[in-house]
């Protein structure tokens, strides 16, 4: 399982990104598993359900399944926030993560930066941001900066995450190849 992030301020296109990337890599023939950091308190259930009276009666996980999914529900209570590391030990075998937030950690990150936004980019200050996919170009062109990828290519940024992961992918039949 190789862990690829997607990073970049609130409102850049990071979601959207996302939702062009996953068919095009399930295409290709591979598992693709996705996590997002949340910045603040969410919940997916709601008041007066089942699951959620469980919840707030104390119960430490409620699992809520059907025939088309299931929801692993852990509350933390008191408890320090997992790692990205704890997360991902949670999925079934996969291919590929794609995480959205967890900037800190030291995973490959793609920026999706827009000037536009009026925020200053991240991978001046993130040494794990291996490419910047932009509605621009760079103003410069230096050593050592980022592979700078047009955000609206998004077959190219596939091949892109595919060879920095060194990841080969599923020819018709079922049968592994290298990435083109």
């Amino acid at each position: 399982m190789r862990l690829f992030g997607i990073a970049g301020y609130s409102g850049s296109g990071k979601t959207t990104l996302m939702e062009k990337l996953l068919p095009r890599l399930t295409a290709r023939g591979l598992r693709v598993s996705v996590v997002k950091h949340a910045h603040h308190d969410f919940d997916i259930d709601r008041p007066g359900k089942d699951s959620f009276r469980h919840r707030q009666a104390g119960a430490t996980e409620v699992l809520l399944a059907s025939s088309a999914r299931w929801v692993l529900m852990s509350e933390l209570r008191a408890d320090p926030e997992p790692s990205l590391a704890e997360y991902v030990a949670h999925f079934s075998p996969c291919d590929v993560v794609l995480v959205e937030g967890f900037k800190q950690e030291a995973i490959p990150k793609l920026e999706v930066y827009r000037p536009a936004n009026g925020k200053p980019p991240l991978w001046p200050e993130d040494p794990d941001i291996v490419a910047v996919a932009s509605d621009q170009r760079p103003l410069a062109d230096r050593p050592g900066d980022p592979v700078w990828l047009d955000l609206n290519d998004t077959e190219t940024i596939v091949r892109f995450i595919l060879d920095t992961l060194q990841l080969a992918t599923l020819q018709p039949g079922g049968n592994r190849h290298a990435v083109l």
